[in-house]
């Protein structure tokens, strides 16, 4: 498996991330451990997770994809075989996001004690918190890294010319820089990244992660009708936005590319943003040990030239 850098770290990880939201959520601890044991054994190594994950689920406080992951590591003794993305600045408790240097170095230590590790290798700002400077939330960061808690830090969700400012700020005063970005990106969601993110990224170098690679679920096509939305809230959701004309194209261009290959829209979706240059990894989650060796499928599908220009001509965001 070609292995990857992240940004201009000496960070090397696998050409998928596992995404943690589910764990403790939708997979149970013992669940959890049975994806990641299946995920390790494989070679796949890069876990994304977050201090809120899973806070929006009824009796959850945030943290749970932590500390399930932190047992995780304890059991198998595995840590330092493990490239480990968490965040800060989502809405733990305080009614808004927060990236103020106290509450950095709080949230840091709540992580690094749920994780049961003495580092972070990659250390996200989930949220943009434009009423802090990005001098003050650097220069968080700097402390962390010179202490040996944090090794790299990387931002999502922040627009283009926030993240082209926060840079501009790294350069300027020499504090540490993003060195990766998470960006919302795939089939059905191609316009911002293609049009105003990436081109900040390919210029500095910045490893890419991208988040809901799979669009919510619909580009496994779970979701073909009206009466698939019925299934689940998300579902209601996810065919309400996506299920349009062009979101039929980008299914139909899917089943055309995984049946020619004898793989699975998953694989196909997942191996479409793999196959973008600029794009160090997707992140994709799994709740059933079904679903992970689709993901895990997804890295070893080398789509061609003509294939990925099938996909992209489905799914075009402009004329």
């Amino acid at each position: 498996m070609e292995l990857r850098r992240l940004g201009n770290s000496d960070i090397l990880v696998p050409p998928l991330c596992f995404g943690g939201n589910v764990f403790g959520w939708t997979a149970d601890e013992a669940m959890s451990f049975r994806l990641l044991d299946g995920l390790f054994e494989a070679g796949f190594n890069f876990i994304d997770t977050a201090d809120v994950y899973s806070r929006w689920a009824g009796g959850h406080e945030g943290g749970e994809s932590e500390t399930i992951i932190g047992k995780w590591m304890k059991a198998r003794g595995n840590r330092d075989r493990i490239v480990l993305a968490t965040k800060v600045g989502s809405d733990m408790g305080l009614g808004r996001v927060c990236l103020k240097p106290d509450y950095i170095r709080t949230a840091a230590e709540a992580s690094l004690k749920r994780l049961q590790t003495d580092h972070i290798d990659l250390y996200f700002s989930h949220w943009d918190d434009p009423e802090t400077p990005f001098e003050d939330v650097l220069g968080a960061y700097e402390e962390l890294i010179k202490a040996g808690k944090v090794r790299l830090i990387g931002a999502s969700n922040l627009s283009a010319s926030r993240l082209f400012d926060a840079l501009a700020v790294s350069a300027r005063e020499k504090l540490p820089r993003y060195e990766v970005f998470q960006p919302e990106y795939n089939l059905c969601e191609r316009e911002v990244y293609e049009s105003e993110i990436e081109p900040i990224c390919q210029r500095n170098g910045l490893g890419v992660v991208t988040y809901f690679s799979l669009a919510a679920g619909f580009l496994t096509g779970k979701y073909r009708s009206e009466a698939d939305a019925q299934k689940s809230v998300r579902g209601r959701e996810v065919v309400g936005k996506y299920l349009n004309d062009r979101g039929t194209r980008i299914l139909a261009a899917l089943d055309e590319v995984a049946a020619a290959r004898k793989a699975t829209p998953t694989q196909v979706a997942l191996a479409w943003i793999m196959a973008r240059p600029s794009v160090t990894a997707p992140i994709a989650s799994a709740s059933k040990l079904e679903q992970l060796s689709d993901l895990i499928a997804s890295a070893s599908l080398h789509l061609t030239g003509a294939e990925v220009a099938r996909l992209d001509a489905a799914s075009a965001w402009k004329e």
